[in-house]
């Protein structure tokens, strides 16, 4: 019988073929994904300051940008079965600089899945006042998340067919409820109740709200079974979550004349709103975690030469998130992570660049493929890299023009692949992979 999990989600290997998984399935998840209270709140920031004509042109734009980085960058997880984190050592950044990119991803989405779950953990408190603490509310649901999240892509799977349809319904209903007391055609022709926002600008919010998951989306991509199951996937996930729910936001600021969408859906449809709040947080926050997971564990593996077991690495760090999010801590780093999510923009262009152009290490990972395995050693240290990293990122948060994320993600392609030109992506040392244990099975085919 062939198996369609592995007990550690291959946090260190590569996803098998009997593993991956039919497309839709996995597009559910990306568009829980989009659909997250997030892209409510994005949806009525936009409708806020422009006309629905134009807020729909800043979806649009914002959506094939956001989609066209995800189908790149996924493409690459797809063919190689590899998570960001463990395939940056072969895609320019060597042993060293993965670990860090596994850390900064790491610290990043286990922050936001602690700040996430004290959101939560407020909604609970409004919906059932006085049952609990918020502190208690606070573990309770990181720690259900974690739960979830300890199954891996298959319990993830699961929470996806739960939370999406139901986060929907919600969401109808609200804004069923809302726009009942309006006319319709003034909503839509109507214009922005507050300050105006061009159409570039909101593209450049549309597209910087999910640039983060635009860059791991390796670590979805890889169960896919082939490159048109990536495109899918991604078209009808983002697409259907960036225009339906963002939509939906942007005809209720215009309802409202206010862009708090919370206190719009609260107030108009009660205990079912604070439901919207709940479901549309879980399921961004099982992906925070899990991918958190993932840097952690090659993090680990690499500075310390350790294999730690993904699921009790989830545990750990889900208990931790969990905690930090009850003692009220979490608060305090919301800047930092901001800051710290700059640096994720050039880690998929470096990637890109180095897989599909400089293609320095390009034919280890063919020949490891085709046996289903690692290559036997990585670059211990890229020092080109380091720079190219450093020079975008600082790029990317001091320069407000446009839109900053896709600033430093081309700017270290152009960076990495000049460099490629020029002779100057080597490889300083040299270190052995340490092989994962894998279930048998056929190689990845190309």
């Amino acid at each position: 019988m062939a198996r369609t999990a592995h007990p550690d989600d291959f946090a260190l290997s590569r996803v098998t073929p009997d593993a991956r998984k039919p497309w839709f399935g996995i597009a559910i998840q990306r568009f829980g994904q989009v659909s997250a209270l997030s892209q409510f709140l994005l949806g009525a920031t936009l409708g806020f300051s422009m006309t629905f004509g134009e807020a729909a042109l800043a979806f649009l734009f914002g959506s094939i940008i956001l989609e066209v980085v995800m189908c790149v960058v996924g493409f690459i997880g797809q063919r190689e079965g590899l998570n960001t984190a463990l395939l940056a050592r072969w895609t320019g950044f060597g042993e060293i600089g993965a670990s860090l990119v596994g850390l900064a991803i790491g610290i990043s989405l286990i922050g936001w899945f602690g700040i996430q779950s004290a959101i939560s953990a407020q909604s609970l408190d409004a919906l059932m006042p006085g049952a609990l603490p918020v502190w208690a509310w606070s573990l309770i649901f990181g720690l259900a998340v974690t739960a979830i999240v300890a199954f891996g892509f298959v319990g993830m799977q699961w929470l996806a067919n739960v939370t999406v349809p139901l986060f929907l319904i919600l969401v109808g209903w609200s804004v069923i409820s809302e726009l009942s007391r309006h006319d319709i055609g003034e909503l839509l022709t109507s214009p922005a109740p507050g300050p105006s926002m061009s159409v570039w600008a909101g593209t450049g919010i549309v597209a910087g709200g999910l640039i983060v998951g635009a860059i791991i989306t390796g670590d979805m991509t890889r169960f896919n079974r082939s490159r048109a199951d990536v495109v899918k996937q991604t078209v009808v996930g983002v697409t259907l979550g960036e225009f339906v729910i963002g939509l939906a936001g942007v005809l209720l600021a215009h309802a409202a004349g206010t862009g708090d969408i919370v206190a719009i859906v609260t107030s108009s449809v009660g205990l079912i709103g604070l439901f919207i709040v709940l479901t549309g947080t879980l399921k961004i926050n099982d992906w925070n975690l899990y991918s958190s997971t993932l840097g952690l564990v090659n993090f680990i593996s690499t500075a310390f030469g350790r294999n730690l077991h993904r699921v009790t690495t989830t545990i750990v760090l889900g208990i931790v998130g969990s905690i930090l999010a009850a003692v009220g801590i979490l608060g305090q780093f919301t800047s930092f992570l901001i800051v710290l999510s700059v640096a994720f923009p050039p880690i998929a262009g470096i990637m890109v660049a180095e897989y599909y152009f400089v293609r320095r290490w390009r034919a280890d990972l063919d020949t490891s493929r085709e046996a289903g395995t690692l290559p036997a050693t990585a670059p211990r240290l890229v020092p080109t890299t380091i720079v190219v990293w450093l020079v975008s990122s600082l790029v990317g948060y001091f320069v407000t023009w446009g839109i900053p994320s896709l600033l430093s993600l081309f700017l270290s392609m152009v960076l990495y692949v000049l460099a490629g030109k020029l002779g100057l992506v080597r490889g300083v040392g040299v270190a052995t992979t340490r092989q994962a244990p894998a279930p048998d099975s056929e190689p990845v085919s190309a």
